[in-house]
């Protein structure tokens, strides 16, 4: 006998009945589940995806590999591309940990009853922070560092009472537009100043500063914090972790907010994520930090025990209360930089940054020797570099991908003709030679 065809389509995976359905809609009070989009436009709503049809998994599987045979790799091609995301060394001991069950497939682990594991590695990590950063306090990870400097910057209007927000023109352009991505809709007015003459409008509640800046330059913090305080704003720095390990830390230059990007200390590049983000502050503005903030106490056995201290999102408080939204956990990612930190250890930290920092200046001096080349901007870089090129620097990196050698970022539309090269510990003398050989045949 053949099997009747159901009046309706019962999807395998939303269990509910028509009877069940009709409920729920009568109980908002709208007659079809269309309904729920109406704000949408018209245009907008279930657009025709260019999708093919469904295949058997093994077609599927084979598909898949044939597409990722067309991908770059940095395991296969020399990497000279940064701009916020870098093929830095990752030890070996980071993986088989993080792949751990207990850790890979835990969900907001943050039960003290079941999960000190997981709140002792948040605290370790908070730790490891703060003494990279020269903060007094830092929380369990942001989303990663763009987002980070944006809480950064509302966190500073709710201390100052300011709506004004200062942006440094050297800060990344892409943290830049996150940061007015965040503050439009609570109408908070954004200023792009200029670092050779800075002079902050009144009301302004913080500058965002980069540290290294976008093009890969070290700034005097230690001015801009003097000019801050002289207005009353506040100083956040958007830094490189791996940087710290041989420049002095952000909070040692006055720093209020330290904020940055993880991605370098254990986490893959990963086609721009997902990452997690640094974020830490002096003790007298904790309250006004978003985030979680992990404490360690004494059980009543008088043992250690992990807890968490503050949880200053909605669902913890009260909304008019609450600093954040931030809700995603980011734990694994934050255990992924502890095993990295820990492993190098301080001596190794700092070894990488001098790594970054000498190859990169030895691609430089031979760069600069180059006919029609040069390094249009003067001062202190650590391992990135704006390289003025004689061509377009877009012609000179489809050259360099032939050889299997992945340039830098074309910056051309910010300074002509220029690129932002990026050179670090993974690179080795033979691949830098590689791409300068090839840079010489541009003239």
């Amino acid at each position: 006998m053949e099997p009747s065809t159901p009046a309706y389509f019962q999807s395998h995976y939303m269990p509910n009945t028509p009877a069940q359905r009709r409920n729920m809609l009568d109980s908002i009070g709208i007659k079809s589940i269309e309904e729920l989009f109406n704000d949408i436009p018209e245009a907008h709503r279930n657009p025709t995806l260019k999708i093919p049809p469904p295949m058997p998994e093994l077609d599927l599987r084979n598909e898949l590999l044939s597409l990722s045979s067309n991908n770059n790799s940095v395991a296969e091609s020399s990497c000279f591309l940064g701009a916020g995301v870098y093929n830095h060394f990752i030890p070996s001991i980071v993986i088989p940990l993080i792949t751990r069950g207990e850790f890979l497939t835990s969900y907001t682990p943050y039960q003290a009853e079941a999960s000190q594991g997981t709140l002792q590695v948040a605290y370790e990590f908070q730790t490891m922070v703060c003494n990279l950063m020269g903060m007094d306090v830092a929380n369990d990870g942001m989303y990663e560092g763009a987002t980070s400097v944006a809480e950064a910057a509302l966190m500073a209007c709710r201390i100052t009472g300011r709506d004004g927000i200062g942006i440094l023109n050297t800060m990344s352009p892409s943290y830049r537009e996150v940061v007015e991505t965040y503050t439009k809709p609570q109408g908070l007015k954004i200023h792009l100043l200029d670092p050779d003459n800075l002079v902050i409008p009144e009301e302004t509640a913080c500058v965002l500063a980069q540290y290294p800046n976008f093009f890969g330059y070290i700034e005097d913090l230690s001015y801009y914090k003097r000019t801050c305080d002289e207005s009353g704003a506040l100083l956040v720095v958007s830094t490189d972790p791996v940087a710290m390990g041989m420049f002095q830390s952000p909070g040692a230059l006055g720093a209020d907010i330290v904020t940055g990007e993880g991605q370098g200390l254990g986490i893959p590049m990963s086609f721009g994520g997902p990452y997690i983000g640094l974020f830490a502050t002096k003790d007298k503005f904790v309250r006004q930090m978003p985030g979680r903030i992990v404490g360690k106490t004494i059980d009543a056995n008088n043992d250690p025990g992990y807890v968490l201290t503050l949880q200053p999102r909605e669902q913890h408080i009260r909304r008019e209360k609450a600093t954040s939204n931030i809700c995603t956990s980011q734990a694994l990612l934050a255990l992924a930089s502890t095993i990295t930190i820990a492993a190098l250890g301080k001596h190794g930290l700092r070894q990488m940054a001098e790594l970054c920092y000498h190859k990169a200046h030895y691609a430089a001096s031979l760069i600069q020797n180059l006919d029609g080349y040069s390094l249009p901007i003067d001062g202190t870089f650590f391992k990135e570099m704006t390289v003025k090129c004689p061509v377009s620097p877009s012609i000179i990196n489809e050259r360099l991908l032939e050889d299997g050698i992945i340039g830098g970022l074309d910056i051309s539309h910010i300074m002509p003709d220029c690129m932002l090269l990026c050179v670090t510990e993974m690179n080795s003398k033979a691949e830098i030679e590689s791409l300068v050989e090839i840079l010489a045949e541009f003239k």
